[in-house]
């Protein structure tokens, strides 16, 4: 007697419904290999964004802080300031890997398909555990790909906040995603060294025939197949060519110059012309900073050391030595571009405003709200040669979207650190 009973074999749970003779293990098997590499790089550099974050600084965290109700972040040792496009880098393969990844992951569930819907759907406790395991690795992964689709977009039709959804989708798509590689990775073998690696892609379409059973393994392989209309070649170099493609789409953000062009479903594909015309993630208009708060009357404050605040106007910033740096600025949607900065080192600031060797520095900016209205920066990155306030970009001044009168630049750094209009700088 069945202890869990069938469901009416009505849709996708009858039998013959799903007659594809292309689907199977062995079809399975190699989207997965091709899949795994880039889950595998897309989830490792996403996590390194959150560490790049340096969420135990300040208000750094992603979410409120330690403890009960608030969340939990990633720690690590201070993010470094070398080399210069570590966070470009990093931030581009995440994005590159992720979109490359789409045609292969929806590839690979149209093919296990017929799997979801088997009847009865439960077997046993041990089966009905599998089958959740199916829920947050199907589910998973799929909100963590359509997120981040969006957020590139700059589309927010949801109503949460995107980054903990997004991480935390991550966190259980990686978790299950885990678990099942630990279960399927001997059948995936299996197959291989049955089937070969790329013996069935030499099939033409006269012998494209339904793979044979795996014994003691349930497959998505039709009991009655339909007549084949395309072969698993045509099909595995379909999926190849839409993964490139969308990869190397995205990669126009990344890689900008020449690639540009190819940046065709970028929101910031297309940059325009001048010095100031490179991406922004928030506009001046925007954050709601009253106009005259960057007139002629703005003041940058620098505290520390115990002593009265000093104020230096923009004239008196422009007359102290200027450094120059040639940095990339990159965000976590994956768009990067190198510009070349003009500005006071943070150093040279610090040292006026009492600190000699500074640990760390707040950054506070003159937008009025917003978790990343203040920023905190390690000691490496206070210190480093290359650590600007620029007020300058390109040979001319910053635009007010590009945070004029003043913004942080630091080599590595992650572009919504890079804080805009700045008001005060805090060192420690």
């Amino acid at each position: 007697m069945r202890r869990f009973p069938r469901l009416p074999a009505v849709g996708p749970l009858r039998e013959g419904f799903w007659r594809s003779p292309l689907r199977g293990p062995w079809l399975a098997s190699l989207l997965s290999s091709a899949l795994l590499p880039l889950i595998a790089v897309c989830a490792v550099t996403g996590f390194i964004s959150h560490l790049a974050y340096q969420p135990q600084l300040g208000s750094n965290a992603i979410f409120n802080g330690p403890g009960p109700g608030n969340g939990f972040d990633l720690y690590g040792l201070g993010w470094p300031t070398s080399p210069a496009w570590l966070y470009a880098a990093t931030q581009g393969l995440h994005v590159v890997s992720g979109i490359a990844a789409i045609p292969i992951l929806l590839a690979k569930l149209w093919t296990v398909l017929p799997k979801l819907f088997e009847n009865p759907p439960v077997l046993s406790v041990a089966h009905a555990l599998e089958r959740l395991s199916l829920v947050l690795l199907v589910g998973g992964g799929l909100f963590t790909i359509a997120t981040g689709v969006i957020n590139i977009q700059l589309w927010y039709p949801f109503g949460f906040p995107f980054v903990p959804a997004h991480y935390y989708g991550a966190i259980l798509f990686v978790a299950a995603l885990v678990l099942h590689v630990a279960l399927k990775l001997p059948l995936m073998l299996r197959v291989f060294r049955e089937r070969g690696w790329l013996r069935p892609l030499r099939d033409d379409l006269a012998h494209t025939r339904p793979e044979p059973g795996v014994p003691g393994v349930v497959t998505s392989a039709p009991a009655a197949a339909a007549a084949p209309t395309l072969t698993r070649r045509a099909l595995v170099a379909g999926v190849g060519a839409s993964s490139v493609g969308l990869g190397a789409m995205a990669a126009g953000q990344v890689v900008g110059g020449p690639l540009n062009d190819l940046a065709l479903l970028a929101p910031r594909g297309r940059r325009g012309a001048g010095p100031n015309a490179f991406p922004v993630n928030k506009t001046f208009a925007a954050v709601g900073i009253p106009r005259d708060r960057v007139g002629s009357g703005w003041r940058l404050e620098l505290r520390g050391g115990g002593a009265s605040p000093t104020r230096l106007g923009r004239a008196e910033l422009l007359g102290m030595p200027q450094t120059h740096a040639t940095l990339p600025i990159a965000c976590v949607e994956g768009w990067s571009t190198t510009q070349h900065w003009t500005g006071v080192r943070l150093l040279e600031l610090a040292r006026l405003a009492g600190v000699e060797d500074p640990e760390t520095l707040e950054v506070r900016s003159l937008q009025p709200h917003g978790r990343l209205a203040r920023v905190t920066l390690n000691r490496g990155q206070v210190q480093d040669d290359h650590a600007l306030l620029a007020l300058r970009v390109n040979g001319v001044d910053l635009s007010l979207d590009h945070g004029y009168p003043a913004r942080v630049i630091v080599p590595a750094l992650p572009g919504v650190h890079c804080t805009k209009w700045v008001g005060e700088l805090v060192f420690a």
